[in-house]
Parts: structure tokens; C-alpha cells; sequence
């Protein structure tokens, strides 16, 4: 088991900046992705970001060159923390933003933050 713990989010301006973060602990495996999803009102939930154990990211169109994701992973491998740095936020980036741990074929998910972005 993994478990993820989210910290972060909260209500913000248009143009304004978040930062989000996630800790996994548990039975972690060298190799895993770590990412951000998000899911709006009525809306499926979509990837945002990823980044791999090894440093390969992935970005949603919408959000290059706004959102930047990036981990640390603790040497003795206790704990990995996954961040996204949300700027230039818009009022369509409101959501609820989740983060997910894969490792093989399993998936574990954070509990689940609000990010709201007033125009």
C-alpha cells in the first residue's frame, strides 16, 4: 500500500499563483509516476501533469509553460513529494485537483484539494 497526502490549494485571483504538494509513503517501487489530475464541475477527471522516478514529464496543452511539476524523492526512498507550481492561474483551472501515485498497474490517489480562480 501507498498512501498520499495533500497539502496546498485554496482560493485565488485570476493571474494569481498555487502551489500544491504530495507526499507518498509505503510500499514504493524505484520506478513510479507520480502526477496531478484535476476534475471541474460536470467534467471528467483529466491529467494535468506527470513526471516520472526518472525526471520525464508530461503536461496537459492548457497548462505548458504555466504549470511546472517536479519531485524529491527521499535517498532512502521513505517518502517521495511531488509538487505543482500552478502560475498565471485562470478561472477555467478551477477544480479539484488530486494526486496519483502508479506504480506497475496500480493506482493510488490524495485525498483531493480545491483550487478556485476568481475572474
Amino acid at each position: 500500500q501507498v498512501r498520499l497526502v495533500q497539502s496546498g490549494g485554496g482560493s485565488v485571483q485570476a493571474g494569481g499563483s498555487l502551489r500544491l504538494s504530495c507526499t507518498a509513503s509505503g510500499d514504493m517501487l524505484s520506478f513510479n509516476v507520480m502526477a496531478w489530475h484535476r476534475q471541474a464541475p460536470g467534467k471528467q477527471r483529466e491529467l494535468v501533469a506527470s513526471i516520472t522516478s526518472r525526471g520525464r514529464t508530461n503536461y496537459l496543452d492548457s497548462v505548458k509553460g504555466l504549470f511546472t511539476i517536479s519531485r524529491d524523492d527521499a535517498r532512502d526512498g521513505s517518502k517521495n513529494t511531488v509538487y505543482l507550481q500552478m502560475n498565471s492561474l485562470k478561472s477555467e483551472d478551477t477544480a479539484v485537483y488530486y494526486c496519483n501515485y502508479r506504480q506497475g498497474y496500480k493506482d493510488y490517489w490524495g485525498q483531493g484539494t480545491q483550487v478556485t480562480v476568481s475572474s
